[in-house]
C-alpha cells in the first residue's frame, strides 16, 4: 500500500484540476476516446479519469503517459524551467567580488550595483569609481569630439583598396 502524501495546497489542486482540464480538452480535440487513450498509455479508464479531473494521487509516470499519447509530452521539459526563487536564494549567498580599478577598489554586488558610501550586506567598504570624465579620457585620445562624430566614423564605409 502506498503512503500518504501531504494535503495540497488549494490552489496546487486548482493547477492539477486546470491541468487535467487541458489534457482532456487535448484528447478530444485529437477525436480519441477516453478508452482508446487509456489503452495506450497502458491505465484503467478510473485512472485516466482521475487524471483528467485533476487527481492529485495518481503518479506523475501515469499523467506522462497519458501526454506521451497525446504528442504533448516535450511539454514536462517547460516545468520548473525558470526558478526564479531558487536563483535569488542562491544568488544572494554569493559573495560579493572586489576587483581593482586603476588605485580604487570597486565593490560589486551580485545582482545590483552599489551605491557609493553604502556598505553591502556583508560589511565591506564601498568606495567610489573613477569619475565619468576620467573614464572617458579615451574619447578624447582618439580624435573624437562627441558621440556624433563616432557615430559617423563607424558608418563610414571602408576606404577602398587601391588594385596593382
Amino acid at each position: 500500500m502506498a503512503k500518504k502524501t501531504a494535503p495540497l495546497l488549494p490552489s496546487s489542486d486548482e493547477l492539477l484540476t486546470q491541468f487535467g482540464d487541458r489534457l482532456r480538452v487535448a484528447r478530444l480535440r485529437r477525436r480519441l476516446a477516453a478508452r482508446q487513450v487509456a489503452e495506450r498509455a497502458g491505465m484503467s479508464a478510473m485512472t485516466l479519469r482521475s487524471i483528467e479531473r485533476g487527481g492529485s494521487g495518481v503518479t506523475i509516470g501515469a499523467w506522462l503517459a497519458v501526454m506521451q499519447v497525446l504528442g504533448v509530452e516535450k511539454d514536462l521539459n517547460l516545468l520548473a524551467m525558470t526558478d526564479a526563487v531558487g536563483r535569488e536564494l542562491q544568488d544572494s549567498r554569493l559573495p560579493a567580488r572586489t576587483r581593482k580599478a586603476g588605485a580604487q577598489i570597486v565593490v560589486m554586488s551580485i545582482g545590483a550595483a552599489p551605491q557609493p558610501g553604502l556598505a553591502p550586506a556583508n560589511g565591506t567598504a564601498v568606495k567610489k569609481a573613477k569619475p565619468a570624465s576620467a573614464a572617458g579620457d579615451w574619447i578624447k585620445k582618439g580624435g573624437f569630439s562627441n558621440s556624433s562624430s563616432l557615430a559617423a566614423l563607424i558608418k563610414a564605409p571602408p576606404a577602398a583598396k587601391k588594385k596593382r
